[in-house]
């Protein structure tokens, strides 16, 4: 696991709820702090993310966008039975985010030719069909929440888990908490059409967090996978599942730090193979 955040700011954080800005920089913790527990993550926000990453918080999904990469370092929201239903017609138009400098997002036109030159999608990290059940589905079509995703991969495997995250919360009722975002562990070609310096990931990871009823042995149940980019045309498999170490480990990023340490050690270093089943339908 990496390194554990200060109690003292924990401390601080619980002190500044009513601080509650709509974006701050990335080591604002008392904001972050207060965007977790009050809607979008369970037992501490992704911690880790470099100097050049904003926190973003909407009423749907919460993010740490990277100025750098010109891509979320993660992406976390929850769901309930109510957020996947609904009979909204969304659609698909590709925006800007209007909270984001013009140099540290991606625009539109970066896009185009992507699709013929390196067989990649404009793919979500929070998906839009999570959210037809509430009127802000489309502040998922932001760029800021989209990366380039192998065809293949966004079309099958990924989109199948983010279907199963949908039929899980439907058929159990939710909540469930889930944190996406991507890998970059080598170099991949890049937009052919963009104007702004950015980074394609390599793969990526999803964590989901499901809450137990009180006197469980651990508070949540946990199920995370990793993708490659150049996973092939195919459902999501138990092989995809990994443990939130892995995660941590390749990403950088540390997770439920606010967990007591023998708790987190539990969840973290090992993997829910019950859970990871009743995800994927086995």
């Amino acid at each position: 696991m990496s390194p554990r955040h200060s109690r003292n700011a924990w401390l601080w954080a619980t002190l500044l709820l009513l601080l509650i800005p709509s974006q701050a920089p990335a080591n604002d913790f008392a904001s972050q702090m207060t965007a977790t527990e009050r809607r979008h993550t369970i037992f501490g926000v992704p911690s880790g993310t470099g100097p050049h990453t904003r926190i973003l918080i909407r009423d749907i999904y919460m993010m740490a966008s990277n100025g750098d990469t010109k891509m979320a370092d993660w992406v976390a929201y929850q769901l309930d039975a109510a957020t996947v239903t609904g009979e909204a017609k969304t659609s698909r138009k590709w925006k800007a985010d209007p909270w984001l400098p013009a140099e540290e997002t991606l625009e539109p036109p970066d896009y185009d030719g992507a699709n013929e030159a390196l067989q990649v999608d404009r793919g979500h990290q929070a998906p839009l069909a999570n959210f037809r059940g509430t009127p802000n589905w489309a502040d998922t079509n932001y760029l800021s929440n989209i990366t380039p995703q192998k065809a293949l991969l966004n079309q099958q495997a990924w989109r199948l888990l983010e279907e199963d995250e949908r039929e899980y919360v439907a058929k159990h009722g939710g909540p469930i908490f889930v944190m996406t975002g991507p890998l970059y562990e080598r170099e991949m070609p890049k937009l052919p059409k963009a104007d702004e310096e950015h980074t394609v990931p390599s793969g990526y990871w999803r964590i989901i967090a499901v809450p137990t009823p009180e006197g469980s042995p651990t508070p949540i149940r946990v199920a995370t996978f990793i993708f490659d980019q150049d996973t092939p045309g195919r459902k999501p498999a138990e092989s995809d599942a990994a443990s939130v170490d892995e995660v941590e480990r390749r990403s950088k990023l540390d997770f439920f730090w606010a967990l007591p340490d023998d708790i987190e050690a539990q969840i973290e270093g090992g993997m829910d193979r019950q859970l990871i089943g009743e995800l994927l339908g086995k």
